[in-house]
């Protein structure tokens, strides 16, 4: 037991470092809102991974194959985060032109925690790459945890544990910048959050149209290396 704990201490490591609109937007809410709304849209994100590892368990390998193929869950996922993004951007322009002359600190303070939860939740399951993650730890771990249910449940509550523990030290890390904000630090970092939330909408979608993109790049340089 104690070997499969220390085998997914470096998934959980990679899991909390993966750079996505998670990673950014729990910062952001840290430094905004505090530690208590950062851990509880961070719950929201492992609820939706407990999710997704579940599904990636559970179903077949053929149905595996149709989540991980098909083409239109990246065009899905793609169009809901770029519109989040791009409606969140001009609902945050249009709200800080109307205060722009009050006190943010009020605003600050007004935290809906459930809110928070299920945009932690709705942020990460709308990812397909997610399950793609999920899927690869699955199919190269379990088969050295010999396929025992309760070897691969202590593996993955090991994961999200371990996960959990590092967002927390980044949540308090990140807390400590919130002396330097001033409502227009806050409007800007809120401003870079949604944008990136865009790309990596943009960049789902794009893995939808062109799902062999990448492999036709690879391909490719790999004829000019053989001509070489």
């Amino acid at each position: 037991m104690f070997q499969d704990i220390l085998s997914a201490l470096p998934w959980g490591f990679l899991l909390a470092f993966s750079i996505g609109p998670g990673f950014f937007i729990l910062l952001e809410t840290s430094i905004t809102k505090g530690f208590r709304a950062a851990m509880i849209f961070d719950l929201g994100i492992v609820a939706s991974d407990i999710i997704w590892i579940l599904i990636a368990y559970f179903a077949t390998n053929q149905i595996l194959a149709q989540f991980k193929d098909n083409p239109n869950l990246y065009i899905i996922g793609g169009l809901i985060m770029s519109i989040y993004g791009i409606v969140s951007n001009t609902s945050l322009k249009k709200k800080y032109n109307e205060q722009e002359d009050k006190d943010d600190e009020e605003d600050i303070k007004k935290n809906n925690y459930l809110g928070l939860f299920f945009k932690g939740f709705f942020l990460n399951i709308i990812n397909i790459g997610i399950l793609a993650f999920w899927m690869m730890v699955i199919i190269t771990q379990a088969p050295q945890l010999e396929m025992k249910p309760l070897r691969i449940f202590i593996f993955f509550t090991s994961i999200l544990v371990f996960y959990l523990s590092i967002d927390v030290f980044k949540i308090l890390l990140a807390k400590q910048l919130k002396h330097k904000l001033t409502p227009t630090n806050i409007y800007k970092i809120k401003r870079i959050i949604n944008v990136v939330i865009l790309i990596f909408g943009v960049f789902l979608i794009l893995q939808g149209i062109f799902p062999n993109g990448k492999q036709m790049v690879e391909n490719k340089l790999g004829i000019e290396r053989a001509i070489e």
